[in-house]
């Protein structure tokens, strides 16, 4: 994969508090916008762009994000990824993202919605140090085709890997093939439509944590169901099925406040777009 639809390099750093650009870098269908800063502690937020609108077939998108030592950033994306009809190859993004000691990186991009007869693939590896903080998300959407049919697209598959210290520490590997699976079904979708996925390292996390975690989310409920899972390193996952972006997206945004409160003491601010 010698050639690149969009290319995005960062390069961010402390520096005496603030988290700064040292390097940016892009081209092609994708941008950075300048940085913002919610509030006064030093966290840099940038947004991600395609100008395009969405992905297409044979599209190859490459990020390689870097944190710097005790750098604090968040990462997120203008509007939906959206993959459209990709009948000759598939849509591939990969990023590589360094966290160095003491660093922290928020990464929520908005949802992944795959319309009939998309076939997508997408790859990230994450290289941190034990004692940087690691808050990735995502959330998976069908999109609309012109029989109704909620499961029309091809493929979705989200590789994720986490290293320490040069060693495989996580492996999160999804793959939907609804025209082969069973989607719908036990082991699936169960019957829901929208899928979120989240991944928390840090070394402030205990059993605990998790169990003040269960009590927060109402799982006696029809709207959603979501399951937590400790990490063979400091950490945990989090598994969310719904019928709509909007209920996961309340819920990702509840744990990430209450990780604000309790393991920073910080307040949550608002990544909303619209």
């Amino acid at each position: 994969m010698e050639e690149w639809t969009g290319v995005l390099h960062l390069n961010a750093e402390d520096r005496k508090g603030k988290t700064v650009a040292k390097n940016v870098y892009f081209q092609g269908a994708l941008k950075v916008m300048r940085p913002i800063y919610h509030d006064d502690s030093g966290r840099s937020c940038y947004y991600l762009l395609n100008p395009g609108g969405g992905y297409l077939d044979g599209d190859r998108y490459q990020m390689k994000i870097e944190v710097g030592e005790n750098a604090k950033l968040t990462l997120t994306t203008q509007g939906a990824t959206k993959v459209y009809k990709t009948l000759k190859s598939f849509a591939y993004q990969e990023s590589e993202i360094t966290l160095q000691a003491g660093s922290y990186l928020e990464y929520f991009p908005d949802a992944l919605i795959a319309y009939q007869h998309a076939h997508y693939k997408q790859k990230n590896v994450f290289r941190m140090d034990p004692s940087a903080t690691l808050l990735y998300s995502d959330i998976i959407t069908p999109g609309w085709s012109p029989q109704g049919e909620r499961f029309s697209y091809k493929t979705v598959q989200l590789l994720n890997e986490i290293y320490m210290d040069g060693e495989l520490v996580v492996y999160d590997h999804l793959h939907l093939k609804p025209a082969l699976q069973n989607i719908r079904g036990l082991g699936f979708m169960e019957g829901f439509t929208h899928l979120g996925s989240m991944i928390v390292v840090c070394n402030q996390m205990n059993s605990s944590f998790l169990d003040q975690l269960y009590s927060i989310l109402d799982k006696n409920t029809f709207d959603y169901k979501v399951g937590l899972s400790l990490l063979p390193v400091s950490g945990f996952t989090v598994r969310v099925f719904a019928n709509s972006t909007q209920v996961i997206e309340r819920i990702f945004s509840e744990i990430h406040r209450h990780i604000s409160q309790e393991w920073f003491q910080s307040k949550q601010y608002s990544l909303r777009k619209y």
